[in-house]
């Protein structure tokens, strides 16, 4: 038996959470197409055969970390750099930024071998381009492997899931075969309610709210959650509810909908918007509402 956690890393908006959704067949994550999406530490679970692979997906790391919240993502990127017994790289095939420099640099004071994961590949082209680009990745530092992948397309994942097992240790499992994540039902609700949000809101304003759970409840015949959308400032509250509470409304129904499909049963939800001033620069109010500080 191999096992041992797989640290998936890179910049912001390069494709982590949705690379680790398609290696689950499920959606772990939440995704949007906006930056900061993933905001925690998620583990999951993959578990085939006589290997278990620990995915560990990871706030991407910013450059810029003016606030405790970015601060907070950032430590938790690198602490599960610490502890991880293989480094997934992501970067954009045919795409390096300043801030994929940061991260390398990151990586290159780590013992853990690295492989560079060179995501959307199906937007590279000429077909030919490819060849260049994974020449440039060899450039730029000595990677255990490079290997080219199309996460939205579900392309080489099989390769990628065949190369991890050999730089894993033999231990049992550390988690139970049917296990998928750590992560609680509460918080995925809590999280499916934000992507709704992210997916509706435009500009900045979805880096200044988050959601917590305030009741999950099963019964016989409906899950009924109730929530509250956490903003920063009173201007901010109006435009999250919407004129005469459209957006609140489009926000819910989405996302009781989709959990409705994860649960396999009625959801009833309610959501509320309060105002926490600047949430999100206080470590004190974080730690209330669930983010961790490793």
């Amino acid at each position: 038996m191999r096992c041992g956690f797989v640290a998936v890393v890179g910049r912001p908006n390069v494709g982590k959470s949705t690379l680790i959704n398609a290696v689950m067949g499920t959606k772990v994550s939440i995704v949007t197409a906006k930056p900061q999406t993933t905001r925690h530490r998620i583990l999951a679970v993959y578990t085939s055969g006589d290997v278990q692979i620990v995915f560990v997906d990871t706030p991407g790391l910013h450059r810029k970390a003016g606030k405790a919240m970015n601060r907070m993502m950032n430590r938790t990127a690198a602490n599960a750099l610490a502890d991880a017994e293989l480094v997934l790289f992501v970067t954009e095939a045919g795409r390096w930024t300043d801030e994929d420099g940061d991260v390398l640099r990151r990586l290159q004071q780590i013992s853990a071998p690295v492989i560079a994961v060179l995501n959307k590949v199906d937007l590279v082209h000429p077909k030919e381009k490819l060849l260049e680009v994974i020449a440039e990745a060899s450039a730029r530092h000595e990677f255990a492997e490079i290997l080219p992948v199309s996460a939205r397309k579900r392309d080489n994942l099989d390769t990628m899931l065949s190369l991890i097992p050999k730089y894993l240790p033999e231990s049992p499992q550390l988690f139970p075969a049917d296990m998928r994540t750590d992560r609680s039902v509460e918080f995925h609700a809590a999280e499916v309610i934000r992507e709704k949000l992210t997916l509706s809101l435009h500009q900045e304003l979805p880096y200044g709210l988050t959601v917590q759970i305030e009741r999950f409840e099963v019964e016989a015949e409906r899950t009924t959650i109730n929530a509250i959308i956490w903003v920063e400032r009173n201007s901010q509250k109006g435009i999250v509810v919407g004129k005469g509470g459209s957006v609140l409304k489009r926000v819910g129904k989405a996302a009781r909908l989709e959990l409705k499909q994860s649960l396999g049963r009625p959801v009833h939800l309610e959501l509320w918007v309060k105002v926490k001033d600047n949430w999100a620069d206080s470590e004190k109010d974080l730690l209330s509402l669930g983010y961790e500080s490793p």
